[in-house]
């Protein structure tokens, strides 16, 4: 992406933490406009070609001794710029106002109950009594030096506010989350009203930008890319096969830990879209490395380490390539990133991060700045089947993280009957499309059971089935009961091994999607 795209019409937004900054760059990006996040204290070094900016809010109180303080010179009364929680309370307390703890907690669902009657553009068709979301426990006791208080709800007497002779708003609530009925109409206001910004962040741009850019980065360089079948790596090797035509190489790598007849299936799906695969089945290789191997993290790295060298070797079998391409997408990247330096790990991902140094490719990520629905969009517009762009996610390291404790060609096996049989009747029922993900977890317990008249004493599986726009946040499903009655029949009765089957009814946060 470089600092001409989308000239004029591009937003930065400073992350200070928010569980919902991500959110309010969906938002964004559902109206068209482009948009990147960067943490508060490390501004882009092309900061002049963003047209607008929009601070987050924050766990953190600026009253604190761990206040985050970000440097606004570039930014404040240089262009327009929406301050949203944290934002506006930091702007009100270092810029002449006071923030105090509030007398009750202002968190959950509030109603607008004065807006300030002018001509002012931000709460333009947004009526007195329009439901926002509240989620702070300090409050704005005096506005800063030179500001206007626009709106107000029952308990917050400073919900709105500008700053008079600058194009700076702030707010206390959350216009990004769906309880504020009119935040969309909000954002819009202030992208397309105050900002001025042109909706241009479109499918067909992207598209016809990124092919450009491909051709003048690659030029005659071969590239080769690892595809998992999944809708990343499938939209990235299309993008990059419009760019570079039979230059790209692509290797699809059996792990021995993909889904039932997967690698057959996804090698068949691939055949007439021109793209040049070649299959490998390295799964011996793999169950051979995890053997013994428990901990959720060095299983990961296992897999990691293991498809680095099968993919070493099958790239050295293609001379003089210079690239390699990955379906990294902005989440990952996102996810790489702090507001306090590096983050937290919670788990490996599987696309960011440095290659060994024997490798000696350059990374190329044609998706590097979009969201998974934005990546399916984009696909759709090349002509991509919707089988290939509805699948569900995968993860990377397959069924190693689906089963816990140690991993065996036996428990493979097993766990691939138990999916095929959950993902088939998802399909057969109508229901695979309204899901987003869905999978089996071996669990490493044993129950006590009933076959005939026969005690058992077997594998216990747990299904999982989650609803989410792109991982970050997801909402287990409520699948019919007879549904469930049925699929777990079906798994106890054609599974050897397996006599009890629940489900997990976890959301994500606190649980992740995986289990491992």
């Amino acid at each position: 992406m470089n600092k001409d795209t989308f000239q004029g019409s591009r937003l930065l937004i400073l992350d200070f933490g928010s569980q919902y900054t991500q959110l309010i760059a969906r938002r964004v990006r559902e109206l068209n406009v482009y948009c990147e996040i960067h943490p508060y204290n490390h501004l882009p070094e092309n900061i002049s070609s963003f047209s607008a900016v929009i601070l987050s809010g924050s766990p953190y109180s600026v009253r604190s001794a761990e206040a985050l303080h970000p440097d606004l010179n570039a930014l404040k009364g240089k262009m327009p710029l929406l301050a949203v929680c944290y934002g506006a309370q930091y702007l009100a307390h270092f810029g002449g106002g006071e923030v105090a703890p509030s007398n009750i907690r202002e968190y959950g669902r509030a109603q607008l109950s004065y807006i300030k009657k002018t001509d002012d553009p931000l709460f333009e068709d947004i009526s007195e009594g329009s439901q926002v979301w509240m989620s702070h426990s300090d409050t704005i006791k005096q506005l800063p030096t030179n500001a206007v208080c626009l709106a107000s709800t029952a308990d917050v007497a400073n919900a709105a506010y500008r700053i008079e002779g600058e194009d700076t708003y702030a707010i206390q609530f959350h216009p990004e989350v769906t309880h504020s009925t009119d935040g969309v109409k909000l954002l819009s206001n202030f992208l397309f009203k105050i900002a001025k910004l042109t909706p241009n962040w479109t499918s067909a741009n992207f598209v016809d930008m990124t092919v450009a850019q491909l051709k003048e980065q690659i030029g005659n360089d071969k590239v080769v890319l690892g595809l998992s079948g999944g809708v990343d790596s499938t939209v990235a090797a299309v993008l990059l096969h419009k760019a570079i035509g039979k230059q790209l190489h692509c290797i699809f790598v059996n792990n021995g830990l993909l889904r039932k007849n997967e690698f057959q299936n996804v090698l068949k799906q691939y055949e007439g879209m021109g793209l040049n695969v070649k299959g490998v089945d390295a799964s011996e290789r793999f169950l051979t490395a995890l053997a013994g191997k428990t901990d959720p993290e060095e299983k990961r790295k296992t897999i990691g380490r293991v498809f680095i060298e099968v993919f070493d070797d099958e790239a050295h079998k293609i001379a003089d390539v210079k690239w390699l391409g990955q379906g990294t997408i902005y989440p990952d990247v996102i996810e790489s990133l702090s507001v306090k330096g590096p983050s937290a790990t919670i788990k490996s991902h599987h696309n960011v991060g440095g290659l060994p140094d024997y490798m000696k490719l350059k990374i190329v990520e044609p998706l590097r700045m979009l969201f998974k629905d934005e990546v399916r969009r984009v696909g759709r517009s090349m002509g991509i089947s919707d089988e290939l762009l509805g699948r569900h996610p995968f993860p990377g390291p397959g069924l190693a993280i689906r089963i816990l404790g140690d991993i065996t060609a036996e428990k493979v096996a097993v766990l691939q009957e138990v999916d095929a049989i959950f993902i088939n009747a998802l399909k057969e029922h109508q229901l695979y499309d309204k899901v987003w993900q869905a999978g089996a977890i071996l669990l490493p317990i044993n129950s006590v059971g009933v076959m005939g008249d026969e005690r058992t004493y077997e594998r216990v599986v747990a299904l999982r089935a989650v609803e989410s726009v792109d991982g970050m946040t997801a909402d287990w499903v409520d699948l019919p009961y007879k549904f469930l009655q049925k699929v777990s029949n079906d798994i106890i009765n054609k599974v050897k091994g397996v006599n009890r089957v629940v489900y997990d009814i976890s959301s994500k946060p606190p649980a992740t999607i995986e289990w491992e």
